[in-house]
């Protein structure tokens, strides 16, 4: 605007010695004046000329191809490797709960003590019948014991003979049914002290002092679980088995020797189990239900930091991808109808390349279709990249062959996906 002023008081004063008659000083000159500053507004308005476009800054990777080791994760829960209820084996009144709740038990330890009192009046009752068919033995025994010689002699008749010979038959008889009640009573006695058959972690008392309990379903006390080792379970979908069985058949994947994986457990916090476990059982068939079939892992669990019924993720090791070619997940945008990379062709310049992507490996994708070893393709910057346009290149060496222990789980299940632009 300062320009503006200057130039109007420049051009718009009358000239020294013009006369300039009343009507062109009311009209002609404002009209000059008002024309030249519309002119200078107009020049104003406009911009200076843009400069070039700079071209993007990226970075660009080699495609290698190497074998590399996948892990497969799977959300898994926890169970005992040994869980047994604690039944009464007798009818009777609760007494005593004698553990806490929630604790560590021995094997052998007492857990519950029934009233002893019935069974022990039992027991004395059943060894008074064992005295007195013992007693009744002995008569009988004495009885034949004196007839076998009179009837040798035909002192007696024979009739005698075999009364004599059935009724000591009889008395030890007797004798047996009797010893038999004895043992019957003291097991049922033995029995009103209940302990635990392992030592494992216990659960809450199910019946209280002064219940009165009896053998079955309703006689569940509580249930003790082993802790060591411990039972870790996931399942397999009938599309993850084929997958899998169609990759191995096509050379994409390798499982180890005999499906010997190696299992580690990572907890909900992400804190990785110290001890390792293997794969223990396979169910023979699918479940009507749910269409997976079971995975069972066994591993040590020698300090009780896994308990029952936890969930937890199981991560399988041992596999690899022979030739696999692994690529930043920031290289792989999403179009419309694809995911797709920007390849450098031999003049340096991006060219969109459509590509089948798999699981992750870490912070990387697997390419099953698309890319080749040794081709050049852009990483940072991608989304900023237009087919045949220039760029500002920087080379970025390839990442490192990732290994089975450094090198973070495949997915499992379906990869995530970039955002991008397709041009």
């Amino acid at each position: 605007m300062g320009k503006i002023a200057g130039w109007f008081e420049e051009n718009c004063r009358p000239a020294q010695g013009i006369k300039i008659d009343r009507f062109a000083s009311r009209m002609g000159l404002p009209t000059v004046c008002l024309a030249g500053v519309f002119t200078l507004l107009a020049g104003c308005g406009k911009e200076p000329p843009a400069p070039g476009r700079q071209p993007p800054d990226v970075t660009v990777m080699t495609v290698t191809a190497r074998d590399t080791p996948v892990t497969f994760e799977f959300v898994a829960q926890t169970e005992s490797s040994r869980e047994v209820e604690i039944r009464a084996r007798v009818a009777g009144f609760l007494e005593r709960r004698l553990y806490t709740e929630g604790d560590l038990v021995k094997a052998g330890q007492t857990l519950f003590q029934m009233d002893r009192k019935p069974f022990e009046a039992a027991l004395v009752s059943a060894q008074g019948q064992l005295a007195q068919q013992q007693a009744r033995w002995e008569v009988a025994k004495a009885t034949l014991a004196r007839v076998r010689p009179l009837a040798a002699q035909n002192a007696v008749s024979k009739m005698d003979l075999d009364n004599a010979v059935g009724a000591e038959r009889e008395a030890k008889a007797a004798v047996l049914a009797a010893e038999g009640s004895v043992r019957t009573e003291q097991l049922n006695l033995s029995y009103t002290t209940i302990t635990s058959p392992l030592a494992g972690l216990s659960s809450y008392a199910k019946k209280q002092e002064g219940s009165y309990v009896t053998p079955g379903e309703s006689g569940l006390l509580t249930s003790v679980s082993q802790m060591d080792p411990m039972y870790v379970n996931f399942s397999l979908s009938e599309n993850e088995t084929l997958k899998y069985r169609d990759d191995i058949a096509a050379g994409r994947l390798k499982f180890p020797p005999r499906s010997d994986f190696v299992v580690e457990i990572m907890l909900a916090d992400g804190t990785m189990v110290p001890d390792r476990g293997q794969v223990n059982f396979l169910a023979p068939s699918f479940s009507s239900e749910t269409g997976t079939f079971l995975v069972r892992v066994v591993l040590p669990n020698p300090k009780g930091l896994l308990r029952p019924g936890q969930f937890v993720r199981a991560l399988a090791k041992g596999a690899s991808r022979p030739n696999a070619i692994l690529v930043p997940q920031k290289a792989v945008l999403e179009g419309a109808k694809s995911h797709f990379v920007w390849v450098l062709n031999a003049e340096g310049k991006p060219e969109q390349r459509a590509v089948d992507v798999g699981e992750w490996q870490g912070d990387d994708w697997f390419i099953s279709n698309g890319l080749r070893a040794g081709e050049r393709i852009v990483v940072d910057g991608a989304i900023r990249v237009s087919p045949g346009g220039p760029l500002n290149i920087v080379d970025k060496p390839a990442a490192a062959a990732p290994t089975a222990t450094a090198g973070q789980p495949a997915k499992a299940g379906s990869p995530a996906t970039s955002s991008g632009n397709s041009q």
